[in-house]
């Protein structure tokens, strides 16, 4: 299969980029990025491109799968403005364009309590995105929406205080359902979920990405 990926940079897209190379399943993989990566492989090819010039590269967004792993914090981007248009105008105009481009599956990394009616601007923007790729009519589209994440040597303060909460109660018995994820965990499942034969549009949370990961990863993170 011929592999398209944005977010590559992101803690879950480094890591999808990684199994992605080392699965046999793929014999070519690109990456969009903003800025060159010091990363070399064979079957691996890196376009660096301005998310806002697509003249310059829709034509490229073609293969059999899409991986979009895009995304950014309020605190990164500087206003919700500035975080809307890339976690939903960049993703927007790369799932269209590879709709266009006949691109047949598409893989997104969305959020946990996703809503498009949802009081907060994160889990509505996000739900909002879900509502707009699904009418662009992928044969097969994949929508993860994860519970907290747990990232290699995460900054993120307030990610970090709520994985220690979410770790807490489940401790005590109390949301199971969110038990933390391993970013690699996630873009196993992510990868597995592309393998399989059936079209439509499925969505996965918490235990349902466990299990689409878990052939990968019997047992090895309980």
């Amino acid at each position: 299969m011929h592999a398209l990926l944005i977010g590559a940079t992101g803690a879950t897209g480094k890591d999808l980029l990684e199994l992605l190379l080392k699965d046999d399943s793929f014999q070519q993989v690109d990456i969009f990025v903003r800025r060159d990566l010091d990363v070399q492989h064979e079957k691996l090819k890196i376009h660096v491109i301005d998310f806002d010039i697509p003249e310059q590269w829709k034509h490229l967004v073609k293969g059999d799968v899409l991986f979009s792993c895009l995304g950014t914090t309020l605190k990164a981007a500087g206003s919700k403005e500035a975080q809307w248009k890339v976690d939903y105008d960049y993703q927007y105009q790369f799932a269209k364009f590879a709709r266009e481009n006949n691109v047949n599956n598409y893989v997104l990394v969305s959020s946990g309590f996703s809503s498009p009616n949802s009081l907060f601007f994160y889990t509505r923007m996000k739900g909002q995105l879900e509502e707009a790729v699904k009418a662009l009519g992928f044969p097969k589209l994949s929508i993860f929406n994860p519970p907290v994440l747990i990232r290699k040597n995460s900054d993120r303060t307030m990610e970090v205080a709520g994985l220690k909460a979410i770790q807490f109660f489940n401790k005590i018995g109390i949301f199971r359902s969110q038990k933390p994820l391993l970013t690699e965990i996630l873009a196993q499942a992510m990868i597995n979920s592309s393998k399989t034969k059936e079209n439509g549009i499925f969505t996965l949370e918490g235990k349902g990405i466990w299990k689409r990961a878990q052939a990968n990863y019997e047992n090895k993170y309980d």
